[in-house]
């Protein structure tokens, strides 16, 4: 079992970055792939991004690539995630999630743990 909470969510500008972080409790990380999903109002839970239980393989989804960065510190039981160049349609909930998964799922189901979420607002 393992406890994640995130933190770092608000309301920027556009154009304007942001750094999330999930700080885990419970197991270590390092035995976990690790990813963030996003949740806007009305629509599905979509994938960000994930990183493999290293950390020496990221994979994104196709409109954040470019913009959001994904590192993890498994000393300090963490997962980040910096958003630039953020856009109104970043505008979600944002939550990480473990998965024991070998590779790095892109799906919601593959993962198994998920925190509570944290907003994050971009105005035009």
């Amino acid at each position: 079992q393992v406890l994640l909470v995130e933190s770092g969510g608000g309301s920027v500008q556009t154009g304007g970055s942001l750094r999330l972080s999930c700080a885990a409790s419970g197991r270590t990380l390092r035995l976990y792939a690790l990813a963030w999903f996003r949740q806007a109002p009305g629509k599905e839970r979509d994938f960000v991004g994930a990183i493999d239980r290293s950390g020496g393989s990221t994979y994104y989804g196709e409109s954040v690539k470019g913009r959001f960065s994904i590192s993890r510190d498994n000393a300090k039981n963490t997962v980040t995630l910096q958003l630039n160049s953020l856009k109104p349609e970043d505008t979600a909930v944002y939550y990480c999630a473990a998965s024991t998964r070998v590779e790095l799922p892109a799906t919601r189901g593959a993962y198994q743990y998920w925190g509570q979420g944290t907003q994050v607002t971009v105005s035009s």
